[in-house]
């Protein structure tokens, strides 16, 4: 079973627009798509119902598959008001995803705060990751949980998290992190911990130390369905760097 491969908006795409990105992904052999927030796609929550409707449509007349859009909503902070504002954007995000038919969105945990128990952080992002999951589920969109942040990508961190959330509408997004890897360079402990929950995973430079053909092993050992999607810098030449790009991926499951 070969894994899909998609592209997350940041950075390679992080100046296309959606015809150019599904112009290029659909010639140079990928299969997804996550949209990044900011980027010039423009696919933000200011949309009319209209705008909306029509990028839904330009996806579902195309091969592209819209993975996901990806938030920067983050649910660590000790201030009421600021944890408030992420929930709701989020539920706004939310809506956003199901309007232009995407099938899920990405939150992240992004750091510890000073002077608060990590215990205390781990229970409050689990919990707001809940309210998130059963907002989703009425607009039949997922929310991923991406393995982020200074501290919290440790993924027995990560897997707290979701333990604490207990949601059947909440996943992980794995990020390819070099905290993955154990003392013995493999990444298979700290895959078991999330396999169960793995829905979208973020690969970055193939080239690297991190360990892709064990990763892909044990995502094809899992029976993984979801995409495998390229977050690498941008390039003068973005399609060369593409098709190899492309190319070292399926090498490297064989």
């Amino acid at each position: 079973m070969e894994l899909r491969l998609g592209i997350v908006t940041y950075n390679i795409a992080k100046d296309w627009d959606i015809d150019t990105i599904i112009e290029k992904c659909s010639q140079l052999g990928y299969e997804g798509v996550e949209l990044r927030t900011t980027h010039r796609h423009g696919v933000e929550v200011n949309l009319s119902k209209e705008e909306r409707r029509r990028i839904k449509k330009k996806f579902q007349d195309c091969p592209l598959k819209l993975v996901g859009l990806g938030s920067t909503f983050e649910y660590h902070s000790p201030v009421k008001e600021e944890l408030r504002k992420n929930i709701e954007g989020t539920k706004e995000y939310i809506k956003l995803a199901h309007d232009v038919g995407a099938e899920g969105i990405k939150v992240r945990p992004n750091a510890f705060p000073e002077g608060v128990s990590k215990e205390k952080t781990i229970e409050q992002i689990g919990l707001s990751l809940r309210e998130c999951g059963e907002f989703a589920r009425d607009y039949g969109i997922k929310i991923r949980l991406e393995v982020h942040g200074r501290g919290t990508s440790h993924i027995p961190y990560i897997r707290k998290m979701m333990d604490v959330c207990d949601h059947q509408n909440v996943y992980v997004c794995w990020n390819s992190n070099p905290t993955d890897v154990d003392e013995t360079g493999s990444i298979k402990k700290n895959f078991d911990l999330l396999k169960d929950k793995i829905d979208t995973v973020h690969i970055t430079e193939l080239w690297s130390d991190y360990p892709y053909e064990e990763l892909f092993s044990l995502l094809r050992e899992i029976g993984y369905k979801g995409f495998c999607l390229a977050e690498i810098p941008e390039s003068p030449e973005p399609d060369r760097l593409l098709r190899y790009y492309r190319k070292l991926f399926y090498c490297l499951q064989k």
